[in-house]
């Protein structure tokens, strides 16, 4: 009888604790999936603004480069009428200056001219690669005939 009483004991013990993992287990399933559902739709929205935020940004720089074209498109304009274009352009070359003066405020014309005829150079000679190869000059056609500052640039 005691034997009987025992095995009893230790059966219901053993059923009792195989229940309690089965519980557990079933618990810890739906707790699992409740927060791959919840990390799924946080990553969905995440992926939702970033998009978003891609498209505002690439808006504004599309927006930012057309307005830098404009402003370039006018001041060709402006400088192709003959007499007021020679006007227009010292003005809008002093305007440059002294933007640059502020930015450099201890450098000196000198520098600023420097500056100027190197990225200038740079930019004609990335316009004259675009060329077809027959009329395109060597690379370094204009950025080799560059004086030579007394800083780099």
């Amino acid at each position: 009888m005691r034997r009987l009483f025992r095995f009893l004991r230790s059966t219901a013990l053993l059923v009792w604790l195989c229940g309690a993992l089965a519980i557990g287990t079933v618990t810890l399933a739906f707790q699992t999936f409740a927060l791959s559902a919840q990390v799924a739709g946080l990553t969905a929205n995440a992926a939702s603004t970033a998009l978003r935020h891609r498209k505002e940004v690439t808006k504004a720089v599309a927006r930012a480069k057309a307005r830098e074209k404009a402003k370039a498109r006018l001041r060709r304009a402006l400088v192709a009428v003959p007499f007021v274009g020679g006007g227009v352009a010292v003005a809008l070359e002093a305007q440059d200056y002294r933007e640059w003066q502020e930015a450099n405020p201890a450098l000196g014309f000198d520098d600023y001219a420097c500056d100027v005829a190197a990225l200038s150079a740079e930019v004609i000679d990335e316009v004259l690669q675009d060329l077809p190869e027959s009329l395109r000059p060597a690379p370094d056609a204009v950025l080799g005939r560059l004086p030579k500052c007394d800083r780099p640039i």
